[in-house]
């Protein structure tokens, strides 16, 4: 590599100080730059050649964000992030510091990431929980359900404010009526109140908890998370190919714990009668009233019933 005294005598040097003194003039007519210096007297020109990299990228990622194409296409150094500059006078000595600060979309991602992040979701399609949704979007979608839509904005607003309920709601209603969207909008809607909750797909939860049933450090530790998160929703319960096991040993367990402590939440196309019979028999034992009665002790009292009427969305 060449020295700088080399460069000089072969005259590349005096053509790079001649572009930095361009670049230092470019710099100092910005805008930015002459705002930066009035604020800071003591920006002189020595300080500023000193510091040029400094002050170009502060009034670059200034002008990309002022034109900004987006957080996934941020084109500045550290994404999301923009430089800010202050200037100290020690002596004779002036020294220019930069800091960097996030921009407030990437604030607002990280805290959508945050929401995201307390809600758990058990074979429900996580587009569901992808965003949030206002009170009027939930009611535009069908007029039909107003009722049931105030109910839950009714709770969301008694939780926010009173603290964690210790009674859920249990939905009910016909197929495609929204149900699951509902939930889904009421545990995003804590969730930025700092709640955690779950949701679990009842149907496809019975079938996997088959191979949880040799895995035992796997099946507790679901168990145990749906236990001890603040809001749980069982989404189509009474639609599950029902197993004694499942019924006494994950439901009665998770349930029993439950009890007067965390609010739990379902959605159903059955009413409580009509779900009281189907954890009454199973296709093992068969008829089992009394330990239908049982599992809907840990249900029937704690829960506020929603029905939630309309028209059936799927596929429109």
């Amino acid at each position: 590599m060449e020295s700088l005294g080399e460069l000089l005598k072969r005259g590349q040097g005096r053509q790079l100080l001649k572009q930095a003194d361009e670049k230092l003039r470019e710099v100092a007519a910005n805008p930015l730059i002459v705002k930066l210096r009035a604020k800071y007297p003591e920006l002189d020109e020595r300080t500023m050649k000193l510091n040029l990299n400094r002050l170009h990228q502060y009034a670059t990622e200034h002008h990309n964000c002022t034109h900004c194409p987006g957080l996934d296409r941020c084109p500045n150094d550290f994404e999301g992030h923009y430089s800010i500059l202050s200037v100290e006078s020690d002596g004779d000595e002036t020294r220019v510091y930069d800091q960097k600060v996030a921009c407030k979309k990437f604030i607002a991602r990280e805290a959508q990431d945050a929401v995201r992040s307390r809600i758990r979701s058990f074979y429900v399609d996580e587009r569901a929980l992808s965003q949030g949704y206002s009170s009027i979007d939930i009611l535009d979608k069908d007029p039909k359900r107003e009722v049931a839509v105030n109910q839950i904005i009714d709770y969301v607003l008694r939780t926010k404010q009173d603290g964690l309920q210790k009674n859920g709601l249990y939905l009910a209603g016909s197929f495609g009526t929204g149900k699951t969207f509902l939930m889904c909008y009421l545990l995003y809607e804590l969730a930025k109140d700092g709640f955690t909750g779950a949701i679990v797909y009842m149907p496809d939860f019975a079938e996997d908890l088959k191979s949880m049933f040799h895995d035992p450090l796997k099946l507790k530790e679901t168990i145990d998370v749906l236990k001890e998160t603040d809001l749980l929703v069982f989404d189509d319960i009474g639609a599950e190919n029902l197993n004694p096991w499942l019924r006494d040993h994950v439901m009665g367990a998770i349930l029993n714990y439950r009890m007067n402590r965390k609010p739990t939440f379902f959605t159903s196309n059955h009413d409580l009668d009509a779900l009281e019979k189907h954890f009454g028999f199973t296709s093992k034992d068969g008829d089992e009233e009394y330990k239908g009665r049982r599992i809907m002790d840990r249900i029937r009292p704690f829960v506020e019933v929603v029905m939630v009427e309309g028209y059936n969305k799927r596929g429109t």
